[in-house]
């Protein structure tokens, strides 16, 4: 059976315009590295703060148009004190490749317990990190 050349181009035209529709996107934007530390700059890697410290997450970022969005999610999963798996905060940016630095402050102290981050690309979940408060 012989397909005649202007249907042909109407159904790929058609497929095109459905694709184009559909709004999608392609990112190929990934997490290198993602690590805790105690310093803004990433430099004293720790996965144990102690109860007044800020949390800092480092995200390096590969292959990451501008336009990517990054998004961590605190979480104390298991403290003294509160309900399991409570949500801390959120935080989101847009970034590109390179070093992306997430942070979490208190002005109390922490309850002593695990928490975590999940790091977000993009609303999808590419990476969590667990830490310690003791």
């Amino acid at each position: 059976m012989t397909i005649k050349r202007p249907h042909a181009l109407i159904a790929i035209v058609a497929v095109g315009l459905i694709v184009l529709a559909c709004n999608f996107s392609f990112s190929t934007a990934n997490i290198s590295d993602a690590w805790m530390s105690s310093d803004k700059d990433g430099k004293e890697r720790t996965t144990t703060y102690a109860q007044d410290a800020t949390f800092y997450a480092q995200v390096q970022l590969q292959n990451a148009p501008d336009d990517t969005k990054a998004k961590a999610v605190w979480t104390a999963v298991d403290v003294e004190d509160n309900e399991p798996n409570l949500k801390l905060d959120e935080t989101e940016l847009t970034a590109g490749s390179g070093l992306v630095t997430f942070n979490l402050t208190n002005d109390r102290l922490w309850p002593r317990g695990k928490y975590k981050v999940e790091i977000f690309l993009n609303d999808k979940s590419a990476r969590t990190l667990e830490f310690t408060v003791e």
